[in-house]
This record gives C-alpha cells, structure tokens and sequence, in this order.
C-alpha cells in the first residue's frame, strides 16, 4: 500500500488551514517525545486494597509493559489498571492502580522503567479518567517542501503563521481532532482491517492479516517473518524466525501450534485491551472520513449548522454524549453561540449497534464516509466474543490545546539519533539533517492525538511522525 493511498485509507487527508509546513520527523530519539499525564492520585487509604504507583517509562508500548508488571507481582494482567495508552517511542510518565500488596510492587525492577509506589488506595482508575496529558516534542531536520533545509527563524515563522490562520478558521488553539494514526498501526494499519474480519466471524483471517499483513518500511526481520508466514502459514517455521519483540505475534503463533484449527482461540490470545481496540481503530475509519468530507465541503468543524449533533462539553474536554442534541432552526444560534464558547462542540460519528447519526447535509456526509469504509451494512455484533459488541457513540470534530510554546531545540550528535537519521532522507521524505530543530510543549485533552497536531504544523509524510 503506497503512503499516499494510506492516508487516504485512514481518512487523514485534508488540513485546517492553508500555511507551509515545517516538515521535519519527530521521535529521531526516544527523549524527543515526552508525555506526561495530568491526573488525580486516586483517594488513598493505608488499609486500601490496592496499590498506587507513578510509571516512568522508556519507549515501553503500554499494554506490553503493564503485562510485564502484572508477571512480575505475579498476578493477572487484568488487575493493573491505567487511564490511557501513551505512546511506545516515547518518554511517558503515568498513574497506575495495581492489584496487588505494596511490598510486592515495591520489589519490582523493570528495566527502562521507574516504578515510584505513592500508597494504598480503594479505588481502581478507568480508560479516561486522567484530566489530559502533557507534551514535549522536538521536530528535528525542518524542511522546505522542496526538501531543503529551513532555519530555526523561518521554522519559527511557519509554525506560528499555521497556528494563526488556524485561529482565524477555528478560533484560538483549537485543531481537527483527527484519530492519529497510531490508532491503527501507522503505516501497517493492520488494527481495523482485523476488526473487520472480526466482525465478519471470520478469525482466520483476523490471525492472518495480524500476522501477514504487509506494513511500509517495515524492518528486514520483521519483513521476512511476515512474508514467511504469508509463503508458508507454518507456525513452527515462523516461530524460528520471529523477531523477539513481536510478542503478540508471538502468542498467535504458539496457540496455533497447539490447535491449528482454532482461530478463535489464537485471536483472543490478544490482549483484552488490544482485542477491543481492534474494533474501536474500525470506527475510527469512518469518523476521519467524515472529519475530512466535512473538511472538503467547507463546512466548519466549530460552529454548527441545522441537523448536526452536539455536545456539552466537560472541564477535562471529553463531551457528555447521554445529553447529546440535534441542531434545528428553533435552537441554531444558541447552539453555535455555546460552540463558540466551548460549552457544546460538534461531533462525528464513531459507529456501532445503536450509534446515533446526524441530519441534512452533515448526515449525508456521515453516511457516505461509513460507504467510503465499506462499513454500511455492518451490524457491531461479536456474538463469539460479546464483550466486543460495540454500541457505538460520538466524537468532538474538534478539540482545544493549551499551554503552547515553541523554541529552537539545541543540536545533539549523530550518535545520539536513530537508525533513519543515520541513514538519511529517501526519496518522498520530507526533512533534512541540516535543518533546525523545534521544540514544543503544550497539553491535551484525554484521547486526543499529539501526533494529528504535529502533522498539521509539520506536513509531513505519514511516516515522520
């Protein structure tokens, strides 16, 4: 699948504005992408019955490293609970809840990671329950779209003339609140097109695309293992060439080993977590099809027309979707005065069993972007796996940063850089060694993708970020 297309596929084509990117890649290292979670310490109580710990990790993919943890307290991975999945290359600091005694947690050594026990609690924590998260990231190797190298004065300026004509579009700080692309396996975006196949009952080819599936740029050991296992489908061949980091592949592999014939059972050899997102990455499509149709029609993201479905608002930025309503003539101008105020925000749909849909124009719009995704038939249900059925609910097309600031980045040696860096641009990348380097930091709502605001300051390929 060319990049190109793959944009296309994932629906993240299309900007908030006009303006000259950055360009540049992020994560050159693992230090240059910081993440750090604003969230309450949960209530604690020395005779609580759970543990309370702050996780400082490096570049530690989260469902990996809280399975590790629950080995390690020797319990299982269903009894640590977080309220997020950060990003793997990254520095990434948050609040996790740990079923388990304190001493036991205290004695957990895990390498790339600082586990700090903060006490004891009766409270778990949920997907979401964090206020928002905080960003460092360095953008290195700016760019013009020609691919030569730019200053950290006109990066400067191209940076901030976007966030401006931004404003003037959306209003202040405020950006498409596009599904990022890590949603769906970056540029393998393998997630939804399982979650298809799980939705057509049909768990071989779940297992297959998971296993096979092509991905771009993909590593030489990573390319063989998969072209193998498309070539072959023999578990015990291709679990003597695995790379030793594909662990979920891993676990397919060796439950097919076991049963050949059970498919259902070496998919849900998947993490729960990973299991669900799977799903959720499927009706991730059509919602980024309908933000960038929406887009393409010069219909604002902000302000509301007649048959749009709105939203109040909370204080972390998440919207109250049971208080939901549709736009009319009756109630259009305190609609889009609320909007305008940050009191209600338009949102798009993210699909399922029962999803609520827009009207008029915005709802047309809505159901040719779950046609553009092949998604218009579809029922939701998992009756093999029900905890998968999904009912569906509503996103905020939009959605506000905080606390922004830019800054030249100080230079650091080649050694200190990744491999690509090394290796420098190929054709159709778009950043240079030679150019400056950024640095951001600004804070997000919960569920909100970093990397979709990089991208519009950036405008870069899909794989710089």
């Amino acid at each position: 699948m060319a990049e190109r297309s793959i944009e296309e596929h994932l629906g993240l084509i299309g900007w908030a504005s006009t303006g000259e990117g950055t360009g540049g890649i992020l994560k050159s290292r693992i230090e240059d992408f910081r993440v750090e979670e604003m969230a309450k310490i949960p209530a604690l109580d020395p005779k609580g019955r759970f543990t309370v710990v702050r996780a400082s990790l490096t570049n530690w993919e989260t469902n990996r490293f809280l399975k590790r943890l629950a080995n390690a307290c020797g319990i299982s991975r269903r009894r640590v609970f977080s309220s997020g999945m950060k990003d793997k290359r990254a520095v990434t600091t948050q609040i996790l809840v740990v079923d388990a005694p304190q001493g036991k947690v205290e004695g957990v050594e895990i390498s790339d990671s600082v586990i700090e026990v903060i006490g004891r609690t009766h409270q778990k924590v949920g997907m979401g329950d964090h206020d928002g998260n905080r960003f460092t990231i360095t953008v290195r190797g700016c760019c013009d779209s020609e691919g030569n190298p730019i200053d950290g004065k006109e990066a400067m300026r191209r940076m901030n003339d976007i966030r401006s004509r931004m404003a003037e579009k959306m209003g202040a700080d405020a950006f498409p609140n596009w599904i990022g692309p890590q949603r769906f396996g970056a540029t393998r975006p393998v997630t939804p097109e399982v979650g298809r196949a799980v939705l057509e009952d049909d768990y071989e080819k779940a297992c297959d695309l998971y296993l096979g599936m092509k991905g771009q740029n993909s590593s030489g050991d990573v390319a063989v293992f998969r072209a193998k296992w498309r070539d072959t489908k023999d578990p015990k061949g291709c679990l003597e060439v695995i790379p030793r980091y594909l662990g979920y592949e891993r676990g397919i592999l060796e439950s097919l080993l076991k049963d050949p014939e059970d498919w259902l059972r070496a998919y849900r050899s998947l993490p729960h977590s990973l299991q669900l997102l799977t799903i959720h990455s499927l009706q991730s499509l059509t919602f980024n099809h309908a933000l960038a149709a929406r887009l393409a029609a010069d219909l604002s993201i902000i302000e509301p027309v007649i048959g749009d479905l709105v939203a109040p608002v909370q204080p972390n930025g998440r919207i109250e979707v049971s208080k939901m309503a549709f736009v009319s003539e009756s109630n259009l101008d305190r609609c889009r005065r609320n909007c305008q105020l940050g009191r209600l925000a338009v949102t798009g749909p993210l699909p399922g069993k029962s999803a609520s849909f827009a009207e008029g124009l915005p709802g047309e719009l809505e159901q040719q972007a779950l046609e553009d995704t092949g998604l218009s038939d579809v029922s939701w249900m998992v009756p093999r796996i029900p905890r998968l059925t999904s009912s569906g609910t509503r996103r905020p097309l939009s959605v506000p940063f905080q606390s922004f600031s830019v800054e030249e980045a100080p230079e650091v040696s080649d050694s200190s850089l990744s491999g690509k860096w090394e290796q420098g641009p190929r054709e159709g990348d778009l950043w240079h060694p030679d150019g400056a380097s950024l640095r951001l930091r600004f804070t997000l709502p919960p569920g909100t993708y970093a990397t979709v605001l990089m991208r519009e300051l950036m405008r870069s390929p899909l794989d710089h970020y």
